[in-house]
């Protein structure tokens, strides 16, 4: 009877250390790089990977901001999942205009300060520029994805996507300069639980052409 008891002990004590053992994740990862065709490092390179075949993820609505900071939009790149509301606080002391005449979302926020009163929802995927109608120089893109794997390079050109379901994949890089469509960088990919996968990405860009800033009219707040 001991004997029984001692190996139940064992064995209990082995079924606890595998379920805590992160090598038995039920999850896999992605590990890419992006680098344009001189091998530099590509900063806010976005990353979707899109499940193959029926039953595929729908990615959450979430909540996002993107702010206006020395007359800039901050970050200059955005991914956000569709459905996601995004707020436009202006954190600068003067009134911005932001507006959109994109596609994938068309809309416009008079001259204000501070932080609207409603958010802007994003629903629709696709790449969304933003503008802002005092400062011509402003810039930015709100890449609105369908899946709810993404993320954004950092300046050494890396991202992970981590606890990606195992199984088939499509992987593709967007960035506001490359060359081509994102259509063209489609990689398939296969995420197993265990050893992340990585793949590496290679792209054009073409020169960045932004209007220096100037002087110009401000919007000055109304008193």
């Amino acid at each position: 009877m001991r004997r029984w008891r001692a190996l139940a002990g064992i064995v209990a004590v082995a079924l606890l250390a595998a379920h805590d053992s992160p090598a038995l994740s039920a999850t896999g990862a992605l590990e890419a790089t992006v680098k344009d065709d001189r091998g530099a490092p590509v900063l806010d390179a976005i990353l979707t990977l899109t499940p193959v075949g029926a039953g595929a993820a729908t990615p959450h609505a979430a909540t996002a901001v993107m702010d206006q900071q020395n007359k800039e939009f901050v970050p200059s790149v955005l991914p956000v999942p569709v459905g996601t509301a995004v707020t436009f606080p202006n954190r600068d002391n003067i009134r911005h205009h932001v507006y959109s005449f994109s596609s994938a979302k068309r809309f416009e926020l008079p001259l204000y300060i501070g932080t609207p009163a409603a958010p802007v929802v994003f629903d629709k995927p696709g790449v969304v520029i933003l503008g802002c109608n005092i400062h011509d120089w402003m810039v930015g893109y709100i890449f609105v994805v369908a899946t709810p794997y993404f993320g954004r390079t950092a300046a050494d050109g890396r991202i992970t996507l981590a606890d990606v379901p195992p199984g088939s994949y499509e992987a593709r890089i967007w960035h506001p300069r490359m060359r081509g469509e994102s259509e063209r960088t489609a990689r398939p990919t296969t995420i197993i639980s265990g050893e992340p996968a990585q793949i590496a990405f290679a792209l054009t860009l073409k020169p960045e052409r932004k209007p220096a800033p100037r002087p110009a009219y401000d919007a000055a707040p109304q008193s």
